[in-house]
C-alpha cells in the first residue's frame, strides 16, 4: 500500500455496544507469594477461561494485559446492542472460573476471584498505539464507565448499568429478579469519579452480598 503526503486516515467508526471489562482479584498477593514463572500458566489458564466466555457468546476481545480483559458485545446492527450476550458472558466467566479458582485455594494456598462491569453506550473504534505495534480498541466514555464498574464489583459478581438493564428491559424495583436463569439484583446509586450525576446499577451478586 502506498500512502500518499497529505492523505488522512478515515474516520474512527461509531457503534453502539456493551462493554465488558473482567479482572482478577488477589492477584497482588499471588504476585507476591508465587515465582514469575510459576504466574505464567495462572494467568494463561484465567485468560483462557475469559476469552472463551467472551468469544462464545458472540463478544470480541479487545485488549488482554496484566490481569484484566475488555471485551466488546453488539455493534452488527442498531438492533444489536449485545446487552444480553455480555450478561451471559460475564456470569459464564464468573461460573467457570469459581472451579478453577477453587483448584488454586486447595493446590496453592491463595484466594482470587473474578470482578466483571458492563456498561452500554456509543464507542468509537480506532487504531491505536506506537507505530509497527497499532492494535485497534475501543474509545469513549462508556470504555471508561464498564471499566470503573469492574473496580467496584466484588469478587464473584457482574456490575452492570441502566443503560444495560434498560436494554434488558429490567425494571427499577426492590429484590432479586432473574434474567433466565441469571439472578439481578437492584443496588443503591453509584456515584463515579468526575460524573456529575450517580449512576443506576444492578448486580449478578456475589454470595456475600446476598448474606448481607
Amino acid at each position: 500500500m502506498t500512502v500518499r503526503r497529505g492523505t488522512r486516515a478515515a474516520p474512527p467508526q461509531t457503534a453502539r455496544v456493551t462493554v465488558l471489562f473482567a479482572d482478577l482479584r488477589g492477584y497482588t498477593a499471588l504476585a507476591e507469594r508465587l515465582a514469575p514463572a510459576q504466574i505464567v500458566p495462572l494467568l494463561e489458564e484465567f485468560f483462557r477461561v475469559l476469552a472463551k466466555a467472551a468469544t462464545s457468546h458472540g463478544g470480541t476481545v479487545f485488549h488482554m494485559a496484566g490481569d484484566g480483559m475488555m471485551a466488546g458485545f453488539g455493534g452488527q446492527d442498531l438492533a444489536d446492542d449485545g446487552a444480553r450476550q455480555a450478561l451471559v458472558a460475564g456470569h459464564s466467566m464468573l461460573q467457570q472460573f469459581g472451579t478453577i479458582a477453587a483448584r488454586w485455594r486447595r493446590d496453592l494456598s491463595i484466594d482470587t476471584g473474578i470482578g466483571v462491569g458492563l456498561h452500554l453506550g456509543e464507542v468509537a473504534m480506532g487504531l491505536l498505539g506506537p507505530p509497527g505495534h497499532k492494535s485497534t480498541t475501543l474509545v469513549g466514555d462508556t470504555v471508561n464507565v464498564a471499566a470503573r464498574l469492574c473496580s467496584r464489583a466484588r469478587a464473584g459478581e457482574v456490575l452492570l448499568s441502566c443503560t444495560v438493564a434498560a436494554a434488558l428491559e429490567i425494571d427499577e424495583g426492590e429484590g432479586e429478579l432473574y434474567i433466565g436463569p441469571i439472578p439481578v439484583l437492584h443496588l443503591p446509586k453509584y456515584a463515579l469519579r468526575g460524573r456529575s450525576a450517580p449512576l443506576d446499577i444492578w448486580c449478578v451478586p456475589a454470595t456475600e452480598r446476598l448474606a448481607c
